[in-house]
């Protein structure tokens, strides 16, 4: 399958640093319900590595290993699972959309819950998740797992579990916060809203809440789909997935160009020994497609 890449004519020469324009888009596996929370789990040397990502409707996380004839199941019920990725640790933080709660998978298997309740009332439905080097994690919370008569907040929050599993709302005037990720150097939080198609992003302060927010780029366009899942390479260009494809762009916000599979894309993660593979969840199809820059990895310490 060919590469499908739309670029901005003044910034070509930036999406050309980024994917070749022969680069193909595979189809990695298909016959899904609705695909989420692509993450990618190796060793401590960064090889063995395999793809973990939610099937929401099917309350399934899928593994696929390259190589493999077909994905087989990880965890099942998974909660309605979304958004994944890995604590300091190594385990995997997993943000449940029919429990409502952000939760961590024990080396045994179980499941040990890590948020649940603000000032006594449930969450929405929590959506996507980051976490920094000190141990912070941050997820957003969007009701879109639950019905509007089960909504008990009132608002849609981005939240921050301190290292000391305390829970603290950061901002809380967002419509549909979705998508959210780090600056490589951990000094920026951006996070995307799918109601207003724009990407905001912030400064992080010393005691890991949120500061300066401003609109950093705007998705307007026609074309199906939304503002969702996010990421970020290590040269500190922003993919969000968005209409029409993945929409890259460089660390100013200047938009760089799209990689359109052939279905909506709703989340992306990067993989492969050297993370340069950009894995995209669309509706029913898990894609891939290999890029010039690595992306981030989560930050997991080095076990000794």
């Amino acid at each position: 399958m060919g590469a499908a890449l739309a670029q901005s004519n003044t910034q070509a020469k930036g999406l050309r640093n980024i994917v070749s324009i022969s680069s193909p888009i595979e189809k990695v596996a298909t016959g899904f319900q609705f695909t989420e929370g692509p993450l990618w789990i190796a060793d401590t040397q960064g090889k063995n590595g395999r793809l973990i990502f939610s099937d929401i409707p099917a309350d399934t996380i899928f593994q696929y290993t390259p190589g493999s004839e077909k994905p087989t199941e990880f965890r099942k019920p998974s909660g309605n699972t979304n958004g994944n990725t890995l604590d300091l640790d190594g385990k995997v933080l997993c943000c449940e959309h029919s429990n409502r709660r952000v939760s961590r998978m024990e080396a045994d298997g179980t499941v040990t819950p890590l948020a649940e309740l603000y000032e006594g009332k449930r969450l929405n439905s929590p959506n996507d998740i980051v976490v920094r080097k000190d141990g912070s994690i941050y997820f957003t919370d969007p009701p879109y797992g639950i019905q509007k008569a089960q909504e008990e907040l009132g608002f849609s929050g981005v939240y921050r579990i301190a290292p000391d599993k305390t829970l603290q709302l950061l901002v809380k005037d967002f419509v549909r916060p979705n998508g959210i990720a780090l600056s490589p150097d951990e000094k920026k939080l951006y996070v995307n809203d799918t109601e207003k198609q724009h990407i905001r992003v912030f400064d992080i302060q010393p005691d890991g809440s949120i500061a300066n927010g401003k609109v950093f780029a705007e998705m307007n366009s026609k074309e199906a789909g939304g503002a969702d899942g996010m990421k970020v390479d290590v040269k500190g260009n922003v993919y969000s997935t968005g209409p029409g494809g993945v929409w890259i762009y460089d660390s100013k916000g200047q938009l760089l160009g799209k990689i359109s599979p052939p279905e909506v894309s709703a989340n992306i993660g990067w993989g492969g020994d050297d993370n340069k593979t950009l894995y995209m969840t669309a509706q029913t199809s898990l894609y891939r497609i290999n890029l010039k820059i690595a992306g981030t990895r989560p930050n997991v310490r080095k076990k000794r």
